[in-house]
């Protein structure tokens, strides 16, 4: 993990581009795994650890329609926790992390282990954003894990 944050902060400084998330089933372990780097704070701006659907709400103006309609974990709502994330913070690059890590809360439709995940780039006070379901497998701290990986991987692609 810490070989991906060095890569994404080489980038980030590269491109003097600064990162803020917004994290629900992670629970803030995103936000754990690049603050290990020693400088992050020269790149990482802020984290949202938005776990109930309040929070997500309250804290990055999530629609509340939204929820109800799409569900917490959707790509409708990681894609408006993106945007949210770059609206309430200085950033310019963002990862949306929600999702079901088990053991429980699966249901047909929304098993453990998917979780939806959502990049926003703003660019001239536009704010683009693009996002992607995963089906992961394991117990729940390895799909927290996985989680957290699949989202630096793509992160590190979209920027490049």
């Amino acid at each position: 993990m810490i070989s991906l944050v060095q890569q994404l902060a080489q980038i980030l400084l590269a491109n003097k581009l600064s990162i803020a998330l917004a994290e629900s089933c992670t629970g803030g372990l995103l936000a754990a795994h690049l603050t290990d780097l020693s400088g992050s704070s020269q790149w990482f701006e802020r984290g949202f650890v938005t776990y109930s659907n309040e929070a997500k709400e309250e804290s990055i103006g999530v629609a509340h329609s939204l929820i109800e309609r799409y569900g917490a974990v959707s790509e409708e709502v990681a894609k408006a926790m993106a945007e949210g994330v770059l609206k309430n913070s200085r950033a310019q690059v963002s990862i949306a992390i929600t999702g079901i890590a088990g053991p429980g809360g699966g249901t047909v439709d929304k098993p453990v282990g998917m979780v939806c995940f959502a990049w926003g780039r703003r660019e001239n006070n536009l704010i683009q954003t693009r996002s992607q379901t995963k089906q992961l497998s394991g117990d729940r701290q390895s799909i927290r894990d996985q989680a957290c990986m699949h989202a630096l991987k793509m992160l590190i692609e979209e920027i490049l």
